[in-house]
């Protein structure tokens, strides 16, 4: 009986995955079908998908794996919806896309509200499911708030720009031969950082999770810090990508004859190191067990983002 309700309910889903497909991946059926409703249906689900696993984590995963199941979901939704919609699946990445001009405004606002909504859907779902238990989302003792704000902002910094790194410029992932490793890139940025803040801050980096994980208080409690500390992170990445991109205001032969100049080759070098040895450091300080595995994961994502700016070499 457990066996057939199983296969029965997998069954159930599958064909709702179809069904949905179908609105989420229109001009798959019709090349002329309008795209804006499957672009902000994909950021839901997209973001519905990943809170979810997020909250399923935190109340009844692993400390061990948590961090590498949330990359998993995560990197399988970008390349599910990227195609769509770009696959944000998160407001700060909406928000340095708005600021670097790789999105407009008027979407920026349609796709947070589709992202927040999904997010807060996940909440309370996870929430339901796991009822009377809750997720608790609060700066990690004996780490105080300050502490869990700074992190947030560093490892949403780091999303931030490896996403704008990896699918926003030309160079990285040109219009006509694009990369497939953008959301191999960007998912591993939830393993770097997760392993290595998830005991301060919990590790968010997105405004979207710290709602889904603080549903409980509607987003208002410590859910509304952190998505302010995510922004600020996301406005950082906005800012340093222009500075070790340059050449994307360029066109023609001034693109490509482009060679980057001494001081942002450098910069690239520093901000590569910075994140390698921070997410080093906080896995050996908060006795990780996956020291090996985020400290990797950090360097591949800060390689995929930098490797032809200055080489990515990120070691003396």
């Amino acid at each position: 009986t457990l066996l057939a309700s199983v296969v029965g309910v997998e069954i159930v889903g599958g064909v709702l995955a179809a069904i949905v497909f179908r609105f989420t991946h229109p001009k798959e059926f019709n090349p002329n079908a309008p795209t804006q409703f499957a672009k902000l249906l994909c950021e839901f689900i997209g973001t519905f998908t990943l809170v979810f696993t997020v909250g399923c984590c935190v109340l009844a995963g692993s400390g061990t794996f948590n961090a590498t199941a949330i990359a998993s979901v995560f990197t399988v939704m970008i390349y599910a919806t990227g195609p769509v919609s770009g696959g944000n699946l998160n407001p700060a990445v909406s928000f340095c896309l708005g600021l670097t001009g790789a999105l407009e405004w008027p979407q920026v606002f349609r796709y947070w509200i589709a992202q927040l909504l999904g997010g807060a859907a996940a909440g309370v779902s996870y929430l339901a499911m796991f009822s009377p238990k809750a997720a608790t989302l609060e700066p990690v003792a004996p780490f105080g708030a300050s502490h869990a704000c700074l992190i947030e902002v560093i490892y949403t910094f780091m999303l931030c720009f490896v996403v704008l790194n990896v699918v926003v410029s030309k160079r990285n992932n040109p219009a006509t031969d694009g990369n497939q490793f953008f959301a191999l890139a960007i998912g591993f940025v939830i393993i770097a950082g997760g392993y290595a803040a998830g005991g301060i801050s919990g590790a968010c980096f997105n405004p979207a999770v710290a709602l889904g994980i603080d549903i409980k208080n509607v987003g208002l409690g410590w859910g509304l810090s952190w998505a302010v500390a995510e922004m600020l992170g996301a406005a950082a990445a906005a800012a340093l990508y222009k500075l070790v991109r340059p050449d994307e205001k360029m066109t023609g032969e001034e693109f490509d004859s482009y060679v980057p100049a001494l001081f942002t080759r450098c910069l690239s070098e520093f901000l590569g190191v910075f994140m390698l040895v921070l997410t080093v450091g906080l896995n050996v300080i908060m006795a990780s067990p996956a020291v090996a595995w985020s400290a990797a994961a950090s360097l591949m994502c800060m390689t995929y983002a930098l490797g032809n700016v200055s080489g990515a070499h990120f070691n003396p």
